[in-house]
Formats: C-alpha cells, sequence, structure tokens
C-alpha cells in the first residue's frame, strides 16, 4: 500500500519545482533528508510559518531567493580539507600532468573556493601553475563571489596550515596569504589563471576539455540519478586517461560509469578515466 506523502513532504517538493521553474535553479534531484534539513532552517531564519509561506515569498521576492540559496548550497568546506588526498594528487596524479604542455583542471562545486587555492598551491609547488587554466565552478553566485576575493578567515589559519603541512607543503603557509580586510587575503598570482563561473552539474553541460576534475563532498547531496549524470558530465570532460578526485564519503562503484574509471588511490578517493 502507499503511504500518502506529508504535508511536509508536499510543500517541499512544490518548493523544489517553483524554485526550478521560476529561477532555474534544479534541486529536483537533491537527496531529500538533507535538503528537508536545510530548508526547515531557512524557515526559522526567514520567519517563515510554513513551506508554502517561504514559497510566497520566494518566488515574488528574488532576494528571499537568493537567502534561501545560501541553505540550499550549504558551504562545508576548508583549506587542504583530508590532507592525504592532496598527497595522493603530488604523488600519483603531478607526475602525468607534468607531462602535458598546458593543463585544464576544473573544480566543480567550488563553493567560497578553499579547494581552488589549495590546489593552485600545490599547482605553484609542483612548477605547473603558470601552465594551468583552472575552471572553478558552483551554483551560488555568493560563494562565487567569496572565492573570488580569496578572504578567509583569520582564526582558521592555525587548522589550514597544519593541514597544509601534513598534505606535503613545502614552504611556510603564511607565504601565500597576508592579514588584511579582517581576514587572510591570498596572494593574487594563485588565481590569475582561474575563471570562476556559475555552472550546474544538474542541468549544465561540458564546457572544457580537461586533464584533472576535483569535485568533493558535492554528489554526497545526489540522488543516484543525478550521481549518475554528473559522472557522465565527467567522463565526458575528462581527456584520455585523465583524472577525477572525489569526496572521502563518495563512490563510482555502484555507478552506470563504475567500469569507466579505475581507482588510482581507493582510499583517497582518485581514479583514472579507462573508457572512451
Amino acid at each position: 500500500m502507499h503511504n500518502p506523502a506529508s504535508d511536509v513532504d508536499i510543500e517541499l517538493r512544490m518548493l523544489i519545482e517553483a524554485v526550478y521553474l521560476k529561477y532555474n535553479y534544479d534541486f529536483r534531484d537533491y537527496t531529500g533528508a538533507s535538503q528537508k534539513r536545510r530548508i526547515l532552517a531557512a524557515l526559522r531564519t526567514m520567519e517563515c510559518d510554513t513551506i508554502s509561506a517561504l514559497q510566497a515569498r520566494v518566488m515574488h521576492d528574488p532576494a528571499a531567493f537568493t537567502q534561501l540559496l545560501q541553505f540550499l548550497t550549504i558551504p562545508v568546506t576548508e583549506m587542504f580539507r583530508d590532507p592525504d588526498y592532496y598527497l595522493a594528487i603530488r604523488r600519483l596524479v603531478v607526475p602525468f600532468l607534468k607531462t602535458y604542455p598546458s593543463l585544464n583542471v576544473w573544480v566543480a562545486g567550488c563553493s567560497t573556493g578553499e579547494e581552488v587555492y589549495s590546489l593552485a598551491i600545490l599547482l605553484h609547488e609542483e612548477g605547473l601553475l603558470e601552465r594551468t587554466q583552472m575552471y572553478a565552478t558552483d551554483i551560488n553566485p555568493d560563494a562565487l563571489e567569496a572565492a573570488r576575493r580569496g578572504v578567509m578567515p583569520l582564526d582558521k589559519m592555525r587548522v589550514y596550515t597544519e593541514n597544509y603541512q601534513k598534505a606535503g607543503g613545502m614552504r611556510a603557509f603564511s607565504d601565500y596569504y597576508t592579514a588584511a580586510y579582517g581576514g587572510a587575503l591570498f596572494d593574487r598570482a594563485l588565481v590569475d589563471n582561474v575563471t570562476f563561473a556559475d555552472h550546474s552539474l544538474a542541468t549544465d553541460s561540458v564546457f572544457a576539455e580537461t586533464h584533472f576534475i576535483s569535485c568533493r563532498n558535492v554528489m554526497i547531496y545526489f540522488n543516484r540519478h543525478l550521481q549518475n549524470r554528473v559522472l557522465g558530465l565527467f567522463h565526458d570532460s575528462l581527456c584520455h586517461r585523465g583524472f577525477l578526485g572525489l569526496g572521502s564519503k563518495e563512490s563510482i562503484d555502484f555507478s552506470t560509469y563504475a567500469q569507466r574509471f579505475e581507482p588510482l588511490a581507493r582510499r583517497e578517493r582518485l581514479f583514472r578515466k579507462v573508457a572512451p
């Protein structure tokens, strides 16, 4: 027997559909439990009694949608997060990247830029940054603007320094930033060759051939259908034998594309494209 959906679930589905129709942001294939938690948090902050009231507000006030978007795309990130991932890139991916005369690197779901600057530092230390074009994409314009600015909280620098050192950092981490604007302003030269751009993994298509894609802790919020779409997008974007890095809780094992990538470092979630 089919269990009827609760009022909250019905309202939630209607809100997500309205957001798609009105603003062309597609959250329909995001996992339900996480999405519900975020919307209920938005209700409290935005002082709406019901999801229907929130929907009415979002439909008629673009500023309210921008506020809601911050809840739908909560960034949970830090520089050199999971240092072993970056160590594995240095040891296993960089030697291959050094064989190319020029490189395209895509950080998908870049949020507020912590991973972009981490990879830029790594590429700089490996002598690759000047020949690399990096694409940093996200659907949240506020997050992209923060990434462009490159100002991180000063109180995070101790943790970021420890991560950097564990990730095989070759210099003093403080060489890369100066205290400014009440935060840590990162060296602008790190992002000279970075294009920050709006791109939706749910609706947009491939825009460049890439040698390495890093998309970490993004797909955990997607259902199986959307995960397959995204892995297809990455597969099509990667050059022959290109590299893909995922988050620590993400896997391609049960996806449609499981046979099209081989594990390079399974524990660190680094894969290599094997099929055309």
